[in-house]
Order: C-alpha cells, then structure tokens, then sequence
C-alpha cells in the first residue's frame, strides 16, 4: 500500500510540474527546427553569469539580481550555484545549488541538471561569444531560456542582437522578459515585475 502511495505520489508531482511548465504555441515559423549546441570552452565558460533575460522555469520570474556561478570540478561534473532576491533588492540572497553532467560527445554545450531527484533538466548552450561574455541556453523544447552576461548591465543594442539570434533559432522572443539587475529596473517596460 507504501509503494502504491509513494507511485501516486509520484506521478502526480510529475503532473503538477509539467502543468505548471506548459508554454504557449510557439508561433515563429522555425520553432520546430531542433536546436544546435555551441562549441564550448569549459574552463573559460566556468564563473558568474548575470541574468539578463529569461523565458523562466516555475517562479524564477520573483527574482532580482539573479546570477550563476559555475564551477567545473576535478570530477568532470560542474558545480551550478544560482543566486537571486525573491520580490526585491531589500530581500536576502537565495542561494540554490545544483550539479551539473556534461553530455560527452556534445562539445560540453549539453548540460544534464538535476533540480530535485528523480528530475533531470537538460540544458543547451545555443550561444556564446567569442570573448565569453555573453551566452544564451535553452531547454531543448525552446519553453525555457537565458539570456546571460559577464556582467549585470547590458547595452539595448547587445541584447537586441541577442534576441535577434533567439528568433532565427525558432524561439517565441516575445516571451522573454529582462531580470532586474538594478533597483530602477523594476517596472520598466520588457522586465519582470516581482510580485
């Protein structure tokens, strides 16, 4: 009887997730094309990222100042630490930790991460620049994404281009909204207004 509960249990936590991560129809007439990952540097790829911009998963639209910090360990694995401010600047740090796998044979771009046990998330980098300073990531199915920068303030002609890139690939680009790095963003047209 346990295992019958635990099962429904289960099943329907699985439910209630893939309810609440249901997107939209894509509308852009290459949403079907699949995504291509990037070639990427591990080494020069490890550090902090800003969170410039978002098609979020779950809640991640109540965070400010939201960045990552990425690790890469002796093991292989890569140690994904995210911090942000839940509704505003005046709120304490969140920190959530992560690990990270990358796929071998995948040109370290395709990133397996596990948020909650059984759950696996898998993660792409689409984009990144020559000199690492500006990267965007996605979730295979394009329902989720981040624009992310070297650092918190990015010019509007940098993340236009951005954008620009994410439409060709087929993503919905109406669908992301800037993250307040910056008190005077909050409530500005394109950013998230926490609730």
């Amino acid at each position: 009887m346990k295992r019958i509960a635990l099962a429904a249990l289960a099943g329907l936590m699985a439910w209630v997730v893939a309810g609440c991560t249901m997107a939209p129809v894509n509308p852009n007439p290459h949403a079907d094309d699949p995504l291509v990952p990037a070639a990427v540097d591990l080494p020069r790829y490890m550090g902090r990222w800003y969170v410039i911009a978002s098609m979020p998963m779950l809640n991640e639209r109540d965070y400010v100042g939201s960045y990552a910090v990425w690790t890469l360990r002796a093991d292989g694995h890569i140690e994904d630490v995210v911090v942000g401010r839940k509704h505003g600047f005046d709120q304490p740090e969140i920190r959530s930790a992560f690990m990270a796998t990358p796929e071998r044979g995948a040109r370290n771009s395709v990133w397996k991460v596990r948020p909650l046990w059984p759950f696996e998330v898998v993660v792409l980098t689409v984009y990144v620049d020559p000199d690492y300073e500006y990267t965007v990531r996605a979730t295979p199915d394009k329902d989720s994404g981040w624009i992310l920068s070297r650092h918190p303030h990015v010019s509007e002609d940098v993340y236009r281009s951005l954008l620009t890139k994410l439409d060709a690939m087929g993503f919905d680009t109406t669908r992301f909204r800037r993250v307040p790095q910056f008190p005077g963003q909050i409530g500005q047209p394109g950013f998230y207004a926490p609730r």
